[in-house]
């Protein structure tokens, strides 16, 4: 038998008859506590008198206040604050009727002034105790469901939470306030020392993340969730193992990147990703600098993929006037359209399918629409297929760039921010290539035009459409083998939502014409991320997946690296930002016929070493492809807020 549990609401226009009675109550007793009992005779004319001019500010007051709009079952601190201001107020303007400031003389003679302090603490403690016994019967309510689950022989699982902050309580209430999920949270553990034995939302710190393995069999617990939103990817590592040798199932919640409105539900409870694996250490994302999309028109380019969908849902969220999803794929758009109705039903979204090639069409829907800012994502970013399709990524990511940054200086467009790639630096293909081109042509552009166009250069990002991530799950499933070029290749990774929240960050420094790196921390390598793969799917690495080297593909270097040999950097005050100073090989006209060369190279289908003499002949810096990857030396970059970035070479 199932036992159901009906929620324990009292309507709001109950507590308007309710706090009538408990309000001629305060100010009846008030007397009464005050003074003796053959007294309170003698002055109850005027205790009805300020009885009821008691309801005719209070109840008017509380209205004031918000007291008959909320949603009491859920009642907290900031009801309670709000609690507390109305009944100040009240009593403020009572005490200043009482003592003659807005009626005449005589009124209130011989009043006992304490009746107004006693009135409002008794006002304090019924007004405030009546809404407050809604929250306690309703978890009660849930108490005695969940204690009819267990005797209806439906047993939760137990689970200990990592992390007894914000998230870590927020989580614990709502798996006891949603006992249908089937979670029962028996505790916490936390790092802070201080906090161990302490008790938040009545559920005890049991220890440290050491203790997890003997709380698991001491609790008899059933699963562990990371609710550390700011737990670096180390940290997560950590307490993996330790679940992994218990053993015991763990899941956690997304980082900080993913919870920009500090909100954490149990339906964002998910799996250990790869992304959470390889966190860096957090950025402070409380000083959001991203006003400047709020009331604009925002078009997004490629708003479809990976970044360009990121995008979408960042942008959105800082509330635009108007978001117009620009892609070539009909689907993705599609998909992304659907989402963003359903997580922002107020704003204005329009989908327009156009390839960034179509000049007229662009300039259709620029007039259509006439954004104040543009997000170019769209590219084609695969190094090997691009390498034996020169002509797609020079037509694509170089005149598909040129045809943007030529509309939008028509439709005089207040910002443009490209996004970029760590293959931009000495590239030896193609696709890297075509992006050194398009970040010069945005930083021509703002020189010529004196406008806000930037780019943004980054390293790969995790689950990306083309990237290893999605590839390697794929190889997983079907059994293996994992495929890995080389055991010494390696990548910068970001995660996608820290990698656009760090694109809107660097446009909100743009002043024109910067070219903005990301600090994308240390390299990975691959053979690495593929082993941990491997393991978060339950799977150990030759036993049961093999991982096989299949050999260096076309393009390819065995490491990218973030900056141009000779480019100065400076940082911003933004510590994970960095923006070169490098001055351009070509602008202006020079720079417009060589690009117009290259791209009419390209359409021609001329053969690719006149297309490589083409681009070296824009961007020296790009190297023809070698036979074999050649190892470069690793550079780094350091340095604090407000100083020069060093830039270092190692062997």
């Amino acid at each position: 038998m199932v036992v159901r549990r009906r929620a324990f609401v009292i309507r709001n226009r109950y507590f308007v008859l309710f706090d009538l009675v408990l309000v001629a109550l305060s100010a009846i007793l008030a007397f009464a506590i005050r003074l003796e009992v053959p007294a309170v005779w003698t002055y109850l004319p005027v205790a009805l008198s300020f009885m009821l001019m008691a309801i005719v500010v209070k109840i008017p007051v509380f209205h004031l206040f918000g007291l008959y709009s909320r949603y009491w079952r859920y009642a907290s601190v900031p009801e309670m604050l709000r609690i507390v201001g109305a009944t100040v107020l009240a009593t403020s303007i009572l005490t200043a009727l009482v003592l003659g400031l807005f009626l005449p003389q005589g009124w209130f003679s011989g009043f006992p002034r304490s009746v107004l302090i006693i009135d409002w603490l008794l006002t304090l403690l019924f007004v405030g105790g009546i809404r407050f016994s809604v929250r306690f019967l309703g978890e009660f309510n849930i108490r005695r469901g969940n204690n009819g689950r267990r005797a209806a022989g439906q047993k939760p699982r137990r689970v200990i939470i990592v992390g007894a902050g914000d998230a870590g309580a927020m989580i614990a209430r709502e798996m006891r306030n949603n006992p249908d999920i089937g979670l029962e949270p028996i505790g916490y553990v936390d790092d802070n020392r201080a906090k161990v034995g302490m008790r938040i939302r009545d559920l005890p710190v049991l220890g440290s993340r050491e203790s997890i393995p003997k709380l698991v069999r001491s609790h008899k617990v059933d699963e562990v969730l990371i609710a550390i939103p700011t737990a670096s990817g180390q940290a997560i590592r950590e307490i993996k193992e330790l679940c992994e040798a218990t053993p015991v199932a763990f899941k956690t919640i997304p980082g900080m990147y993913e919870l920009l409105d500090g909100g954490v539900q149990i339906s964002q409870i998910r799996e250990v990703q790869i992304e959470d694996l390889l966190r860096r250490e957090p950025v402070d994302i409380k000083g959001d600098d991203a006003s400047y999309l709020h009331g604009k028109a925002v078009l997004i380019t490629g708003a479809g993929g990976s970044i360009g969908a990121e995008l979408c849902r960042q942008v959105a969220y800082r509330q635009p006037r108007h978001l117009i999803l620009l892609g070539h794929g009909e689907n993705s758009i599609y998909r992304v359209y659907k989402e963003l109705q359903r997580l922002f039903p107020g704003l204005k979204l329009t989908p327009a399918i156009a390839d960034v090639r179509d000049k007229p069409r662009l300039r259709r829907i620029f007039r259509a629409h006439g954004p104040d800012l543009i997000f170019h994502a769209a590219a084609h970013k695969h190094v090997p297929l691009m390498e034996s399709n020169t002509e797609e990524a020079i037509t694509n990511n170089v005149a598909g760039t040129q045809n943007m940054i030529e509309v939008a200086e028509q439709s005089e467009v207040e910002r443009f921010v490209m996004i970029s790639t760590d293959k931009a630096v000495n590239p030896v293909n193609v696709m890297g290539a075509s992006k050194r081109i398009a970040e010069l042509l945005v930083q021509d552009a703002a020189r010529r035009t004196g406008r806000n166009f930037v780019a943004v250069r980054f390293g790969n990002v995790l689950g990306s459409r083309g990237s290893v991530v999605p590839l390697f799950k794929e190889q997983i499933k079907a059994g293996g083998p994992v495929t890995v070029t080389h055991p010494d290749m390696e990548r910068y990774f970001m995660t996608i939502p820290e990698a656009v929240y760090l694109v809107l960050q660097a446009a909100a420094l743009g002043r024109g014409g910067e070219l903005f790196v990301l600090d994308m921390g240390e390299p990975v390598k691959i053979v690495d991320l593929a082993h941990d793969l491997i393991t978060l799917s339950g799977l150990e690495p030759g036993r049961d997946i093999e991982i096989k080297f299949t050999g260096v593909r076309p393009g390819e270097k065995l490491r990218e690296y973030l900056f141009l040999e000779g480019e100065d950097y400076e940082t911003t005050q933004h510590e994970k930002i960095f923006v070169s100073k490098a001055q351009p090989p070509l602008e202006g006209g020079r720079l417009h016929h060589a690009v117009q060369h290259l791209i009419r190279l390209a359409q021609d289908g001329a053969p690719k070493s006149e297309i490589w003499a083409a681009i070296r002949a824009i961007a020296p810096e790009c190297q023809v492809p070698p036979t074999e990857p050649a190892r470069q030396p690793a550079r780094s970059v350091r340095g604090d807020l407000g100083q020069r970035v060093r830039l270092s070479s190692t062997p």
